[in-house]
């Protein structure tokens, strides 16, 4: 019987989310793809130090105890590799106890392609041409931002931080506080108080992770309390009241409870976020995640009119873009 992905979780992830591929593309670079493939098979067993996406996974992966015999979770590698030079990759997996047997290796082509197939609620990459596909084809993903505060220790719990607009939703709203100015943007939303908002790239990937959250209390009342819930999940937005109604009586017509809400009105989010330490955080704003990705692990949503001048030079689906870094187009993602 063929393995079934449509009730599970499903996560795809670039390398270069997953690990610290600096020294590799260094040598793609300055070298060239000849000096690289002979890089990785001189260094095969040499396994990849963590990348920024790495506590995130790893922590993920570890709810799969909730059913071992049917794991709600699965994480799959999308890598631009071929087979011979992606063998350090799945290495480094094996050496870091990841829990991933599932890789797809394409020698330079877009990822993006395979994301509905695959049944993936969320791709994660560094490469920012790979994430500007994706998106531009309606599908969920992020870029992975550089960040030197990564949460290695062995604590359980998992935090996952959410901004709203343009993330979970679409950028609707957004739009009219962007052309028209605050005053309109809460009229508007008092006014849609109660009309939930139309789900953005993201909403799916919350109500899988809200599924597992009922796994989670499901085992915590059979256990009597002898297992502790590992995931919280938190909104931070820039609303405040009157549009702060909307993002509840949305989550509520999802069937989705969040343990946290932070209503900031235009306070800097890394205020909040500093103290919460989420293992992830996700935004569409760039200049929102500037500030976040110096502390915690941050990622780009380029989604919406805010981001269409980004994504201005996004390259016909298929064709390769240049070998830059590992924020740009490359074969190592």
């Amino acid at each position: 019987m063929p393995y079934d992905l449509s009730e599970r979780l499903v996560i795809g992830l670039a390398s270069s989310a997953l690990f610290d591929l600096a020294e590799s593309d260094r040598v793609f670079r300055e070298q060239g793809e000849a000096a690289y493939r002979i890089y990785q098979c001189d260094n095969e067993d040499v396994p990849l130090g963590t990348g920024v996406a790495f506590p995130f996974i790893k922590r993920l992966l570890s709810l799969n105890e909730l059913s071992p015999d049917n794991p709600p979770i699965e994480v799959m590698l999308l890598s631009r590799n071929d087979p011979e030079t992606g063998l350090r990759v799945m290495k480094s997996i094996e050496h870091h106890g990841l829990d991933i047997t599932r890789a797809v290796f394409l020698q330079g082509r877009y990822p993006h392609r395979f994301i509905p197939a695959l049944n993936i609620s969320l791709f994660l990459s560094a490469n920012r041409q790979d994430v500007d596909q994706a998106i531009l084809a309606g599908h969920p993903a992020g870029q992975v931002l550089s960040s030197g505060d990564l949460d290695l220790t062995d604590e359980e719990e998992l935090r996952i931080a959410f901004d709203f607009d343009g993330v979970l939703v679409t950028d609707e709203s957004e739009t009219i506080y962007q052309q028209q100015g605050i005053v309109a943007f809460r009229e508007y939303e008092r006014a849609n108080a109660r009309v939930p908002s139309e789900s953005g790239l993201l909403a799916p990937l919350l109500r899988k992770q809200a599924h597992i959250q009922m796994l989670e209390k499901q085992r915590e009342e059979q256990t009597q309390g002898g297992y502790r819930p590992k995931v919280r999940v938190s909104i931070v937005t820039a609303r405040n009241a009157p549009a702060h109604e909307r993002v509840i009586h949305t989550m509520r017509s999802w069937g989705v409870t969040v343990n946290e809400a932070y209503f900031l009105g235009g306070i800097a989010k890394e205020h909040v976020l500093g103290i919460i330490k989420p293992h992830i955080f996700f935004d569409d704003q760039a200049s929102h995640l500037s500030a976040t990705s110096d502390i915690l692990p941050s990622v780009h949503v380029p989604f919406g009119q805010l981001n269409q001048q980004r994504g201005a030079g996004v390259l016909p689906p298929g064709q390769a873009g240049p070998p830059d870094d590992r924020q740009s187009d490359s074969r190592r993602g």
